[in-house]
């Protein structure tokens, strides 16, 4: 059986997923919870780390490189970020070790704009671009959207992040959706795919007029009044306005063209995303997201980690 090399974590906000690598990069065990950040302050992060370690029999002495909002300041110990314009590798050159544990712990910074017109800062999406590139020999400029609670758009000249800015599309859903007068048209919603009619056209609306971006919303509920949509198709028009005024704002915000945006999703959002790309006739690239990270932590890992990698082959 192949030995350990070190544990890969993704630690979010409300989600934990963690994997044993081999010294190659290959998944020798796995495990995914919902202990995310905001958890993981009140139980305590190095016993939620433990745990999963114990369960998937981890040697007492194995390494663990993490990236996300561990490194957060309401984290378990601020690993600050790395200023843009900036080469993607140098992220790893900011990696912070944990204090007082009984194994070598790192932590990934993030990434900040100082922009004053534009703050803007990511944790863990800038993992994902490391790995995501990782092997390529990237050059010219390059547009990266990367979906989720909070989605980046990103900008590279070759592997340098010019700039990015998030956009709060997910989180927004969650909150119009239950805490709006949306919410009651939404009540009995099912679940949404990214070729639905009625959510291709409401991405094609908001992408022509993000300026109507309000407007468009209120006609989740007027439709529903007046043309008789279902609560399914209420959530396709919701989901499909507030991408499409993504999409808008994040190729407005980029400043530049490319032949291709990479799409660094999976499951259900990469579905929508495709659908939506689709529906305004934007090419782009699809890339796994839960591969990228584990691309990038294991990129993280043979620069960190040079020696004990070595000691395990």
């Amino acid at each position: 059986m192949t030995t350990p090399a070190y544990a890969a974590v993704d630690w979010g906000t409300s989600s934990f997923r963690l994997w044993l690598m081999d010294p190659a990069g290959r998944i020798l065990a796995e495990r995914r919870s919902g202990e995310g950040m905001t958890s993981a302050a009140k139980m305590g992060f190095p016993q939620v780390l433990e745990s999963h370690l114990q369960a998937v029999e981890a040697a007492a002495d194995l390494p663990v490189i993490i990236c996300g909002m561990a490194g957060a300041r309401q984290g378990w110990i601020e690993a600050g970020y790395v200023d843009v314009p900036a080469l993607l590798p140098a992220v790893l050159s900011g990696a912070v070790e944990v204090p007082q544990v009984n194994r070598k712990i790192h932590i990934l910074p993030g990434l900040a704009q100082r922009a004053r017109e534009a703050p803007d800062v990511m944790r863990g999406e800038e993992t994902q671009l490391l790995g995501a590139l990782d092997g390529s020999e990237p050059s010219g400029e390059q547009i990266v959207c990367m979906p989720g609670t909070h989605s980046k758009w990103v900008h590279l000249s070759g592997e340098t992040v010019s700039g990015f800015s998030t956009y709060m599309t997910g989180e927004l859903f969650e909150v119009v959706s239950k805490h709006s007068v949306l919410a009651h048209s939404l009540a009995d919603a099912g679940s949404v795919d990214g070729d639905q009619p009625v959510f291709t056209a409401a991405v094609r609306a908001a992408f022509k007029a993000p300026q109507r971006l309000t407007n468009l919303l209120f006609t989740v509920r007027s439709g529903m009044l007046l043309a008789e949509l279902t609560a399914t198709d209420a959530a396709a028009r919701l989901s499909g306005v507030l991408i499409g005024a993504e999409i808008a704002g994040g190729l407005s915000s980029s400043g530049s063209q490319a032949a291709s945006i990479g799409l660094v999703a999976s499951g259900r959002l990469r579905g929508l995303y495709e659908g939506a790309f689709a529906a305004v006739s934007l090419p782009f690239t699809p890339i796994d997201a839960d591969e990228a990270v584990r691309a990038g932590l294991s990129a993280a890992a043979r620069q960190i980690l040079p020696l004990q990698l070595q000691r395990t082959t």
